[in-house]
């Protein structure tokens, strides 16, 4: 089978869209399926085996990104879409819209995987209109863009309920994206624990509390500063490292400095996943996680794999994992209570031994390769139930090319 993946994003750009189109065209060949993207171009990637790059241009007010013509991605999604089975959008913007036509000249199945829940932030990038307005306008082209799709792929029940309430009835699927489990789990951790350590100069008896992720407004790592504050009444000692980049680094910066935990929180920018990320995992003593708009938290069962006990609210996407009870606190959605909760987690070894052994377990329920499968299925599931019922607007004139 043949799957045209379309993305606005992808690797080097760093986030959890980029990660789940990495995890899924890693693993999807072991299921019979050959994955080919068009994504941007960034550097000087090209030559990258099923990867056709477009460049573009920076974005404004956001360099790691990249905007590309749409005439530009049009062309070439229909060029790659004639030797498709089925088109897997993964951002809603012009990918959408190309991934869209091109199923409809060639007569595709189309689905898409709604990762970001844009309702709970634009109005922290476009503050100058009202957020009444902003939220409204998400969830209209959310509707009209799910509803044009043979099926649209959530990540937890949350976010399907959440469009449902929108009004889409194209039918949706949870399927969370995993995690390479053994590229975290197999580590040894006492290892690159000291490694790390010994890098960034951070004592080994210092506890440290871990962030890892972009550094963007909708992630709420101000809130983790306000409650590193608060531990530190309990655990003087406590560290916040912040591995990530993005828009809200430098207000955070400013931040820390305000709060005067500027000697007590550590930007370390982007790591490399696969040498560098484990280390960091290994080197933390628990992961703090406040995002209250994240439709998945790839990085919870990444850290969770290492053995790393979390402390995180359970917002949206995150309750399927933490409502299991397993492996984290969950200290109500307060400065204070979560504050208290680090310093809890950051004072008791026997507490975070206890619970980074349930999160170990916890986190193989989440390896990519039960969630790969499951993907590989459904599209083959999807493409048989299209292939017996045409949708409306395929025009009878277009036979698809081989």
């Amino acid at each position: 089978m043949r799957v045209l993946m379309v993305s606005d994003v992808f690797f080097p750009r760093v986030n959890g869209v980029s990660t789940a189109i990495d995890t899924h065209r890693r693993g999807l060949a072991e299921h019979g399926v050959d994955v080919q993207l068009v994504v941007p171009r960034y550097e000087d990637e090209d030559g990258e085996p099923g990867i056709t790059r477009l460049p573009g241009w920076r974005v404004p007010m956001d360099p790691e990104d990249r905007f590309v013509a749409p005439f530009r991605v049009r062309r070439a999604v229909m060029t790659a879409a004639q030797h498709a089975d089925l088109i897997h959008i993964q951002t809603p913007f012009t990918a959408h819209y190309a991934g869209l036509a091109a199923a409809r000249r060639y007569g595709l199945p189309v689905v898409a995987t709604y990762h970001t829940l844009f309702e709970e932030y634009l109005h922290l990038y476009a503050r100058f209109l009202p957020e009444a307005w902003l939220r409204g306008l998400a969830r209209r082209l959310s509707r009209s863009q799910c509803n044009a799709l043979n099926a649209t792929i959530v990540p937890s029940n949350a976010m399907a309920q959440r469009l449902r309430d929108y009004g889409i009835t194209a039918p949706l699927h949870v399927l969370p994206t995993g995690v390479p489990i053994s590229q975290f789990a197999l580590c040894d951790r006492a290892s690159h624990r000291a490694r790390f350590r010994a890098r960034y100069r951070i004592p080994p008896d210092q506890p440290v509390a871990l962030f890892v992720g972009r550094a963007a407004h909708e992630k709420n790592i101000g809130f983790l500063i306000e409650a590193l504050a608060h531990a530190r009444v309990v655990q003087p000692r406590l560290l916040l490292v912040v591995a990530g980049e993005g828009p809200a680094l430098e207000s955070l910066r400013e931040k820390a400095h305000t709060l005067g935990q500027s000697e007590h929180v550590r930007f370390i920018g982007y790591l490399d996943r696969a040498r560098e990320l484990p280390d960091c995992y290994a080197a933390a003593d628990l992961f703090a996680f406040a995002s209250r708009t994240e439709t998945q938290g790839l990085v919870l069962i990444e850290a969770m794999a290492v053995g790393l006990p979390v402390v995180a609210l359970a917002e949206m996407g995150t309750c399927d994992l933490l409502g299991a009870g397993r492996g984290a606190l969950v200290p109500p959605d307060e400065v204070a209570a979560f504050g208290d909760a680090m310093a809890r987690l950051a004072s008791d070894s026997a507490l975070r031994t206890r619970l980074g052994d349930e999160a170990r377990a916890l986190a193989r329920d989440w390896s990519d390769l039960t969630l790969t499968a499951r993907l590989a299925a459904l599209y083959r599931e999807v493409r048989l139930a299209h292939s017996s019922q045409e949708p409306a607007w395929k025009a009878p004139s277009k036979a698809r090319q081989a």
